[in-house]
């Protein structure tokens, strides 16, 4: 209503004069009644739209990842014993030293063992010979000692529980195993050089792991066959266990546990115990945990980049509506409100409309969250405990911080207008946000998109990048309107661009503020984008057409030659050749190496175990020189990977020790390798540049692309009947496992990134509508000077892509250097941006920008002149 209606209309109240003091027209209505009324007309009339919806999806997408999160941890804490079989686990790439089971018995737990590794499985010659890949368990009596261990007799049939374990010469197996392997229970299964009777199907395996060998189907046998296969060699990547736990569950139970894990890692320390280690779901770091762990932190930037735009909307949508109600301050000061009941009315509507937009969004984050369980199936279990109100009362306070930090302070600029306004209307504009209101808001929610990220890296440089590209694209706008205003063109262009940067160099204040705000926008839709396309194809790149397919190790230096006979008979020309020597380092530069002697978990889990070592005369092909050189038949040298040498601060010339097999072996680093661990082919830490060490202990591994189709079954076949003592690794199957599981994380991504991509919208549209009222002015002027609709809506159109293309192409160029910034440092990938993104980014900037001018400006070409007018400050 206008103030000359509204004034018109108070003529017609009657004076206190004529009514007595205590009639209910002389008392002025509570805060809480004048908050609950503004809250209702404004809900009603929509003033406060962009604002919910811009809370509800910031609230959305973070408690969404907060209620996944939450169950997750919550599942493993429940599950923990029973996952790893114990209460305790000692693991080792050796047996076990004595002093464990003695530390165990002295504490009065139960200890149970157990032996793991992948291997050949095969069917004898009258069940058709065929060959697979399988996860070996042999197992102590005892085995499990917490969790169920279930079996069947039948395919198909329901499940037992059992104490026991297989009986000597006998095996129990997956069902895979024998569908693919054509064999049935009774019948013998060839595992090295033993043959055993499969006597069950294994229903339930409470210890399996989560590491993707652990897909592979099981077989399990009993301790004392383990020697009967000569399946361990010298250079066998086998996993020793020690399981110990409680005989009660009371608390000197957990006492003695506790104490037992001291004693161990006190030994461990003590007695220099090398790939001896206390292994929790945590510490043991398995493929699968990785995985889970890197679709986490997608999910969690993907939050982040939704809060941070939430951010941007709500400050640009809490201006626009306290600019919208200058007017109805005024006339609240010219009928007797106090600066002090108005600034309280307008706070708790803010308040309320962020419990409102905050419980919409916990509500909505909890069914999204039951999308991410059901995307993400066969990596984390359906029957996760229910999630605590952790998530949700985190969520409500990250939407109230929110409307506070960002939204209040122009709004309680109103409090402040002067009554003088409603004939003065250039009395009372809005002024700049108090800085120190501004940076604290900043600051507390800041704090709390870190404790969102549950990564400092992900965390500090997504908030930090987008702090300084906050900086960066207000100072270019500023920039590059003051050039504008130089060079606005001249009475030679066309007259709408003429009046389109004229429009935009009049009000350079309104300018910076939207360039800014679309950059922010466009830059988490991009980043998103640019992670989606260059950075998850480069997380699942595909290999090489003749990358290898096949990797065999444990070839004995006698099987050598008949084995290379062999592949080049089943036609396999080109094939990777090397020797494998399994070495500790125990020593740089003559000085012990000790875990806590390096601050990084993986450079302290390197020490800890045993490296995959080789020798030759020649580089790699595929491995080019970083630094030095390599010097052929050098006893002396020793080529390092760059990456260990980084892990590990090595550089070069410094001496490494390896303890191989009670072996000392030394040499210096004389060159640094490039090695692409995604490229299947061998690759190895470090080389000794010889052609020949007969005086270590090794194996051969060899990698080769195996024949297509029905050829490559036999080809393995025969492999494993030639040798049964070599493990012949399909990879083309775990490339596929692995393809499918990152599917499933890349699917959740997506289903997330549609609340960020909703989300930038809405910034994208209060920033191009945060000009509206002075956009209506100014063209109703030109209007009443003569211009033409036509004429208005072309100048409209120039500045918004003109706005909009400045806008994309700063995004680009900050979601390159933010996104190439998340690739090294918190995912690990080597990854550039295409120089295309620039461009792109400038014409997405532009279009997006037209679309959202049309969309909220299409109303004011139409808006009468007379109305407009009477709108404009006198």
């Amino acid at each position: 209503m206008h103030w000359r209606v509204k004034v018109a209309a108070m003529a017609v109240i009657p004076t206190p004069a004529a009514l007595p003091a205590s009639h209910p027209a002389l008392r002025p209505p509570s805060v809480f009644t004048l908050a609950w009324r503004q809250l209702l007309r404004d809900l009603r009339a929509g003033e406060l739209r962009l604002l919910v919806v811009a809370v509800t999806l910031a609230v959305a997408a973070l408690s969404a990842v907060g209620f996944f999160a939450d169950r997750l941890n919550a599942g493993l804490a429940r599950d923990a014993s029973a996952l790893l079989g114990g209460d305790a686990i000692v693991a080792s790439d050796q047996p076990a030293p004595p002093a464990v089971a003695a530390a165990a018995s002295a504490a009065g737990l139960a200890l149970a063992r157990n032996v793991s590794f992948p291997s050949m499985a095969r069917a004898d010659e009258a069940q058709g010979g065929a060959a697979r890949l399988v996860a070996v368990k042999a197992v102590s009596p005892g085995y499990p000692l917490r969790g169920s261990l279930r079996i069947t007799d039948a395919p198909g049939a329901t499940p037992r529980q059992t104490r026991e374990i297989p009986a000597a010469g006998t095996v129990w197996v997956d069902a895979a195993v024998l569908d693919s392997l054509n064999l049935r229970i009774g019948d013998p299964l060839l595992l090295g050089d033993a043959a055993l009777r499969i006597a069950a199907i294994i229903g339930e395996e409470p210890d399996r792991g989560t590491g993707f060998m652990s897909f592979a189907p099981r077989v399990m046998l009993a301790e004392g066959d383990l020697a009967a296969t000569a399946l361990v060699q010298p250079a066998s990547r086998v996993i020793y266990r020690s399981a110990v736990a409680a005989r009660t569950g009371d608390a000197r139970a957990k006492t003695a546990v506790r104490e037992f894990v001291k004693t161990v890692k006190a030994k461990i320390d003590s007695e220099g115990w090398r790939g001896v280690r206390v292994e929790s779901l945590e510490s043991g770091r398995p493929e699968m945990t990785q995985t889970l762990a890197r679709a986490q932190a997608f999910l969690n930037l993907v939050a982040l980049l939704s809060a941070l735009l939430a951010a941007v909307a709500v400050a640009i949508a809490s201006r626009e509506y306290a600019q919208r109600r200058l007017d109805d301050c005024a006339m609240l000061r010219v009928l007797g409100q106090s600066q002090r009941r108005i600034a309280w009315a307008y706070a708790l509507e803010f308040i309320a409309v962020g419990l409102l937009a905050s419980v919409l969004g916990v509500l909505l984050g909890l069914a999204v969250h039951g999308v991410f369980v059901a995307l993400l199936v066969g990596l984390v279990s359906a029957s996760l405990p229910a999630p605590s109100l952790w998530p949700a009362l985190f969520g409500i306070g990250v939407g109230l911080t929110l409307l506070v930090g960002f939204g209040l302070p122009p709004v309680l600029q109103l409090a402040r207008v002067p009554p003088l306004r409603v004939i003065r209307r250039d009395l009372g504009e809005m002024k700049a946000t108090s800085l120190l209101v501004l940076a604290l808001g900043a600051v507390g929610f800041c704090a709390l998109l870190l404790a969102v990220a549950s990564d400092p890296k992900l965390g500090a440089i997504t908030v930090g990048g987008f702090a300084a590209a906050i900086g960066v694209f207000a100072l270019v706008a500023w920039i590059a309107v003051s050039l504008l205003r130089r060079l606005v063109p001249g009475s030679r262009a066309p007259r709408w661009l003429v009046l389109a940067t004229r429009q935009v160099a009049a009000r350079p204040g309104y300018a910076v503020l939207q360039v800014s705000a679309l950059s922010v926008g466009l830059l988490a839709l991009m980043l998103l984008v640019l992670l989606r396309t260059d950075l998850v194809d480069s997380w699942r790149a595909a290999t090489p057409p003749d990358a290898p397919n096949r990797f065999v190790i444990n070839i004995q230096p006698e099987q050598s030659e008949a084995f290379q006979r062999q592949l080049r008979a089943g036609g396999v020309e080109r094939y990777d050749w090397y020797p494998m020597i399994r070495g500790r380092l125990v020593a740089i530069n003559d000085k012990p190496v000790r875990p806590e002697d390096f601050a990084a978990d993986r450079a302290q889990r390197l020490v800890e175990r045993e490296f995959n070592l080789s020798h030759a005369a020649q580089p790699p092909t595929h491995n080019p020189i970083t630094a030095g050189k390599w010097v052929a038949e050098d006893p002396e040298a020793l080529s390092v990977e760059e990456g260990l040498a980084a892990q590990l601060g090595l550089k070069l010339g410094d001496a490494l020790t390896f303890d191989i097999a009670g072996i000392q072996k030394s040499g210096r680093i004389a060159n640094l390798r490039k090695v692409d661990w995604g490229s299947m082919r061998v690759n190895f830490f470090v080389m000794f540049q010889r052609d020949q060490m007969p005086e270590l202990p090794a194996t051969t591994i060899a990698a080769f692309r195996a024949p297509e189709g029905v050829a490559a079954v036999a080809f393995d076949s025969a492999l494993s009947k030639a040798y049964p003592n070599i493990t012949n690794v399909d990879v083309s199957a775990s490339i596929t496992q692995v393809q499918r599981v990152l599917d499933q994380v890349v699917r959740a991504v997506e289903f997330l990134f549609g609340f960020t991509l909703a989300t930038g919208l809405v910034v994208l549209f209060a920033a191009v509508t945060a000009t509206r009222e002075q956009r209506a002015r100014e063209y109703a002027v030109m209007r009443a000077m003569g211009a033409g609709s036509a004429l208005l809506a072309r100048v409209q159109r120039a500045e918004l892509v003109g706005v909009g293309l400045l806008a994309g192409v700063l995004a680009a160029l900050a979601a390159a250097a933010v996104g190439w910034a998340l690739a090294r440092y918190v995912f690990e990938f080597s990854w550039t941006a295409s120089p295309w993104v620039v461009l792109a980014g400038g014409a997405a900037g532009a279009l997006l920008a037209l679309a959202a001018g049309w969309w909220g400006l299409r109303e004011v070409l139409r808006r009468p002149v007379m109305e407009t007018l009477r709108r404009a400050p006198e």
